[in-house]
């Protein structure tokens, strides 16, 4: 693969992690919204995980950015910022969620519908499937880590938003007691291996393309 090539290749990749960044922002920003409208408690922590998705994205940004410059073979101290913060702000959703859910039995509270929970997963499905369906088109062309990185996150998020469906839907057609908050347990699960992996990933700063989060 040429100069030419592996730039054209770049470019694309970090064109297809703004969009997936400018995405989940406004992804943020609705289901946060809905979701504290309408005491969903799967679709407020799904809005709150795509913010820290942004996080994560901006530092994969970063090392494309940087990987454009010079071969990278190791994280610098921005993008190892940006892991402990992620990291963190994962746990943070985990405690978040793990609260709520104990609240929803207590006070036992349902939401009263979880309809948007069930337009925006679905919209949202069809949206990463396409971004990580791109990226794994540029994953196959480079064996880069930045690149492999984004593409799993992306792949994470499409999970995610099955989840949210599932929950959404179960409860909107069948009315069934707490499995909004029990989707909300499927959310807290990923972002809690997620916070894992990105404080394991800060403590090593090497880079390996078969790691599996979000960079």
């Amino acid at each position: 693969m040429n100069d030419n090539t592996i730039l054209r290749k770049q470019n694309i990749a970090l064109i297809l992690v703004s969009i997936t960044i400018i995405y989940n922002l406004i992804e943020e920003i609705v289901f946060t919204m809905f979701g504290d409208s309408d005491e969903t408690l799967a679709l407020f922590g799904f809005g709150v995980d795509s913010f820290v998705e942004v996080l994560s994205g901006i530092g994969i940004a970063h090392m494309i950015v940087r990987m454009k410059r010079h071969p990278i073979e190791s994280r610098d101290e921005f993008e190892v910022t940006a892991l402990q913060i992620t990291g963190t702000a994962f746990y943070l959703l985990v405690v978040g969620l793990i609260i709520g859910t104990e609240l929803s039995f207590i006070y036992q509270s349902n939401p009263d519908t979880t309809i948007v929970g069930i337009i925006i997963s679905s919209i949202s499905i069809l949206t990463m499937y396409i971004l990580y369906r791109q990226k794994l088109k540029v994953r196959q062309a480079m064996n880069s880590e930045p690149i492999v990185s984004d593409a799993n996150c992306t792949k994470t998020c499409f999970y995610l938003s099955f989840i949210l469906l599932g929950s959404s839907s179960l409860y909107e057609l069948f009315k069934i007691p707490y499995v909004d908050a029990i989707g909300s347990l499927g959310i807290a699960w990923y972002a809690f291996k997620e916070g894992k992996e990105a404080f394991e990933k800060a403590k090593s700063k090497k880079l390996s393309c078969s790691d599996h989060c979000c960079y």
